[in-house]
């Protein structure tokens, strides 16, 4: 049998320093064969699927799930497979491609803000306001077209304070009920290789393949220290980052899913307690059913 996911071994803690290539990119299997990890994905979907169930009756918290990644790190196949039992109902999926015009007209987290979880729901976002801070601290001329004045492009406060901003919305959301969990899946630019020609050799995988993933790769250094100055500035103990192995696509979703089940515990949620009244009601309502 191998050995229990720990969540806290992935978390990035507040104020620790990052070093990617100190970080696992494929951490030892959490499952002994296919169908082991079959099973243990189904258990963490049952458990989550109760808790979400709770969540939403509950309804005093939010929850905000955010996956960050390189391309081809298997974001949408974590989504899809450990969100797989939640009701769609309670779920609601936001992807964030360039910005548009009248997003560009506004401040940088605008855009996000209006796709935020409600109460009782689960938000996910894959990709999200950190792209302000990734792929903008990458390739700096597209934050010169987001018609910043330009006394604040300073490019040695501009993203420090961007980091502020985020950590201070975040801290905001928290106090107001919405718990936000992070997870940047980290996958190994070999992997990604690998990645990259399966889909051009599969015609049923060639819709997936686009040419400037593989012009980014240029950039990987860029964006590793993107990612390591990124999550140093931006996991607290509210709203952490969890770096999670990417390389093999079972582990990381079972580590996922052990951190969202984890979460949702820790909110310690009920079903409403029923009043004296409501008492009442249903009494009268069983006396008309049973007549």
């Amino acid at each position: 049998m191998k050995r229990n996911c720990k969540s806290d071994e992935f978390r990035v803690e507040e104020g620790e320093a990052v070093r990617l290539k100190e970080r696992l990119t494929k951490g030892a299997p959490l499952y002994d064969s296919k169908e082991d990890y079959e099973a243990r994905l189904a258990k963490n979907v049952e458990e989550m699927k109760a808790l979400q169930n709770l969540l939403y009756a509950h309804n005093r918290y939010s929850l905000l799930l955010i996956f960050q990644a390189m391309d081809a790190a298997g974001k949408d196949g974590v989504i899809r497979h450990v969100m797989s039992g939640v009701n769609p109902q309670g779920c609601q999926v936001f992807s964030f491609k360039h910005p548009s015009a009248e997003e560009l007209d506004h401040d940088f987290l605008w855009r996000t803000t209006r796709s935020l979880p409600e109460r009782g729901r689960i938000g996910i976002f894959n990709r999200s306001y950190y792209e302000e801070v990734l792929i903008v601290k990458v390739h700096p001329e597209i934050l010169r077209a987001e018609a910043l004045p330009e006394q604040l492009q300073d490019g040695k406060k501009i993203w420090e304070q961007r980091y502020r901003s985020i950590v201070e919305m975040e801290d905001h959301l928290h106090r107001n009920g919405t718990q936000v969990v992070k997870f940047f899946l980290h996958v190994s630019k070999d992997e990604q290789r690998r990645r990259f020609l399966e889909r051009i050799a599969d015609p049923e995988k060639n819709w997936k393949f686009n040419m400037g993933d593989v012009n980014e790769r240029k950039f990987w250094k860029e964006y590793q220290k993107a990612y390591e100055d990124c999550l140093e500035g931006t996991s607290t103990r509210r709203a952490p980052w969890y770096v999670v192995p990417a390389d093999d696509k079972k582990n990381s979703r079972l580590i996922v899913s052990r951190v969202i089940v984890e979460t949702l515990r820790k909110l310690k949620l009920t079903y409403p307690a029923s009043t004296a009244e409501h008492r009442r009601e249903l009494a009268e309502a069983r006396k008309l059913l049973a007549k």
